[in-house]
């Protein structure tokens, strides 16, 4: 039988002490303390020692248990009596006893209590020694005690009887060892008197798990049944068969006290009576007992409090220091002052307007590394999505082709046209600017999106006054959609200007004359060969799985190379592709990859590495791949348009004029691409960006302040309450926690552990009579009184 307690209660001897203090004055501070640290959190917790009482059937550690707890309450008889795990809980409170499995119902009597053990064992296990490993919980409630667990196991036997399995030996070891393996554990090596102690499994067991011994208490039991003439002083003096924390004798009741009703503390009387008149031990008197063994326990649980506290103190001490302050402001809280309403939220929207403009405008403070926020967003959709919107918009080849073919027609009429008429440049380019409405419209609304999403965002530090924050948000976000159906008005006067007056004089023009001469390739203004464009890593996924699948690689981006290198110290090149006739397009996202990708083709159907006629290039999220889609672009490689133009035919002569409008289209375009690109910004940031934040520095308190119920504003949420309360009562513990351990610490003192002895006998320990251990087993010296 184990039973696994974490500490001992001493109202059975009150004149046990503990440095300056008995145990009946720690108690009390300990279980303060305890319920502090509840209060405070669970991440501070005493973890208090615990206590493995181990030994075979009928050593007496049922009575060594019940002689802790002072009361009578487990099951006795003979064989194997506890069949299932009994997890005690120890409660500091007024006294009884209360199980889990009849929730509610109350148990006064002790004897109440050992009935219900028995019979919840047989409900389970049957009556004819069966085991369970499903525990019996039990909670007991004590003025005496601290809140502490008691496991009781079942005790070493090696030869199963009626239901017990065949491997019940292993089982009940198993059980045992899964206490005692814990370094936070003290083993009481329970072995009777009369029985050969070198052969003792309690002893075994604990030097397996505590070789050094540091952890392991031997105590002696049924010291008053040993043979006349015959008695155990050599062990209790810990010199023959010695243990770093020695040996500590008992004498329990017997059965036939047991069936006589005798009470603990007479039995406890008799022990001492025992020790005192005993001829072998009386000169040991003071050191053997229960009281002592408590003596001993509750030393080491000072010890473990006392070395616990100096780390508790200074977690605690931080703790304090850093609710000191808003704490201070709780202190002086009054929930319906109008005065500091009106303070509280002239500085809370102030603080707003301060956070709105950092996250538009940019700050060192509180800089955000997970994701682009607030303006960052902003400038993106600028110079990365706008531009890109741009070009995807772009002409399809086939169709502007048939277009101007036609419009070249139709002005003609029945006749046929030696000149180009300029009248189907117009009528095309003044077709091709109206479509950037579209792209420009989309900026916009993706600017709004990230403007009341960056107000949402600063509105979370408004979350402890919910009418408050909830009309901040409706007054600037409706300021927003006022703002942006004027930005509306304003972007698509802009294309309507462009579409007013085509400028054939602009200087950037190519005009007729070099149209003529302008070849197809040579609208792609590429930057200076050498220069980086881009750098990062990318994964190649259609490289085949013979290859070793798809891969990462560190890639360069230049004005006219793509290029992959093994790693990021560019020592080792994998590859170069020119840009030359290069396309990008989408890939739709698998369900199955957490990977944004897109790729890369040759539009003459060449191959653009070794055998693959397109790369597929993958990035970890969505603003990475736009970012490389707009690098490309500024590289020249474009998306994808339509297929060849070869749908109809055409004659030489039309063909030519066709050619030559399209090349006045593509220079053209490129000037109101360039304008639309550098004006767009400009006027979003005059009209929407610029003017939100001067309203949301100067307009909307005055706002706020006009509102009808302005007084419901300031009124707090349920959880900024209940935050308030719980800085406030976890305040009030940490100072009470550390007054506890400052009194703790005053009022205790520690014990050195033993010295090393001479344990290698249990390495080698057979089962060996007593007379051939007293003659091979050389005697310790004797340790003084």
């Amino acid at each position: 039988m184990v039973f696994c307690v974490q500490v001992v209660d001493s109202r059975i001897d009150g004149s046990v002490t503990m440095g300056n203090r008995g145990m009946e004055e720690l108690i009390p501070l300990v279980n303060k303390l305890q319920d502090a640290f509840s209060t405070i959190g669970q991440s501070y917790n005493l973890d208090l020692p615990q206590i493995a009482v181990v030994g075979g059937q009928s050593a007496g550690k049922s009575s060594v248990l019940e002689n802790f707890v002072g009361r009578d309450f487990l099951p006795r008889g003979s064989g194997i009596v506890t069949r299932r795990p009994l997890v005690l809980q120890l409660v500091s409170a007024i006294e009884y006893a209360e199980f889990l499995h009849c929730r509610g119902k109350l148990f006064l009597d002790f004897q109440e209590v050992r009935q219900e053990i028995e019979a919840e064992t047989t409900r389970l296990t049957g009556p004819n020694k069966g085991l369970s490993p499903v525990p019996i919980n039990l909670r007991v409630y004590s003025p005496h005690v601290l809140n502490l667990t008691l496991v009781d196991l079942p005790g070493i036997t090696k030869v199963p009887v009626g239901d017990q399995p065949a491997d019940i030996e292993y089982q009940v070891r198993d059980m045992i060892m899964q206490f005692i393996c814990r370094e936070n554990c003290l083993v009481l090596a329970v072995t009777p008197a009369n029985t050969d102690l070198a052969n003792s499994d309690a002893l075994k067991l604990a030097k397996d798990v505590d070789p050094q011994g540091q952890r392991t208490i031997g105590v002696i039991t049924k010291l008053d049944l040993m043979d006349e003439g015959t008695d155990a002083r050599h062990i209790l003096e810990n010199r023959l068969l010695p243990l770093r924390r020695g040996y500590i004798g008992l004498v329990n009741r017997s059965q036939k006290d047991i069936d006589g009703k005798k009470g603990i503390e007479a039995a406890l009387a008799a022990e001492r009576r025992f020790f005192l008149t005993h001829p072998a031990y009386r000169h040991m008197a003071d050191r053997m007992g229960t009281p002592h063994l408590q003596k001993v326990l509750n030393q080491q649980l000072t010890n473990h409090i006392r070395d616990s506290l100096p780390a508790f103190r200074s977690r605690l001490q931080g703790q304090l220091l850093a609710l000191d302050k808003e704490v201070e402001d709780y202190k002086h809280f009054k929930a319906h002052d109008p005065e500091r309403k009106t303070k509280a939220l002239l500085l809370l929207i102030q603080k707003f307007s301060a956070d709105f403009e950092k996250h538009i405008e940019g700050s060192g403070h509180l800089v955000d590394t997970e994701e682009l926020s607030g303006g960052a967003r902003i400038n993106r959709i600028f110079h990365e999505r706008f531009p890109f919107e741009l070009v995807k918009m772009e002409f399809d080849e086939r169709e502007l082709r048939r277009e101007i073919s036609y419009a070249i027609r139709n002005i003609h009429g029945i006749r046929t046209g030696l000149f180009t008429p300029d009248q189907a440049f117009e009528a095309i380019v003044k077709k091709q600017i109206v479509k950037l409405k579209g792209p420009c419209v989309k900026c916009v609304d993706m600017v709004i999106q990230e403007l009341i999403a960056t107000v949402r965002q600063c509105t979370a530090m408004l979350g402890s006054f919910p009418r408050l924050r909830e009309e901040t948000e409706k007054i600037v976000t409706t300021h927003i959609r006022e703002r942006e159906s004027h930005a509306k008005e304003q972007v698509l006067l802009l294309i309507d200007v462009q579409v007013a007056y085509i400028n054939t004089n602009h200087e950037d023009f190519i005009g007729f004359a070099n149209a003529q001469h302008r070849s197809t390739h040579t609208n792609k203004k590429r930057l200076a060969g050498n220069q980086v464009i881009r750098k990062g890593w990318l994964t190649i996924n259609n490289i085949s799985i013979m290859k070793g699948g798809a891969k990462e690689y560190w890639f360069i981006l230049t004005a006219e190379s793509l290029s992959w290198f093994k790693d990021d110290e560019e020592k080792e090149k994998k590859y170069m592709l020119p840009l030359d006739n290069l396309k990008l397009r989408d890939v739709e996202k698998s369900f199955m990859s957490s990977k944004y990708a897109y790729a890369i083709f040759n539009t003459e159907q060449r191959n653009v590495y070794k055998d693959y006629k397109f790369l597929e290039l993958a990035c970890g999220c969505q603003e990475e791949l736009d970012s490389w889609k707009a690098s490309l672009l500024r590289a020249g490689v474009y998306p994808e348009k339509g297929v060849g133009f070869g749908a109809f035919t055409m004659d030489p002569q039309l063909e030519r004029q066709v050619e030559t409008i399209r090349n006045l289209v593509d220079s053209y375009m490129d000037i109101v691409y360039r304008a639309i690109r550098d004006l767009l910004p400009k006027t979003l940031m005059h009209l929407i960006i610029n003017n939100v934040k001067e309203y949301v520095g100067s307009d909307l308190l005055v706002q706020i302040y006009s509102l009808t119920e302005k007084s419901v504003l300031m009124d707090e949420s349920p959880e900024q309450e209940r935050r308030r309360e719980e800085v406030l009562r976890t305040h009030s513990a940490l100072k009470e926690a550390l007054a506890i351990i400052g009194d703790i610490s005053t009022s205790t003192c520690s014990t050195p552990l033993p010295p090393p002895v001479d344990s290698s006998w249990l390495h080698g320990a057979t089962r060996t009579s007593r007379s051939n251990i007293h003659r091979t087993v050389r005697l310790a010296p004797s340790l003084p009184r």
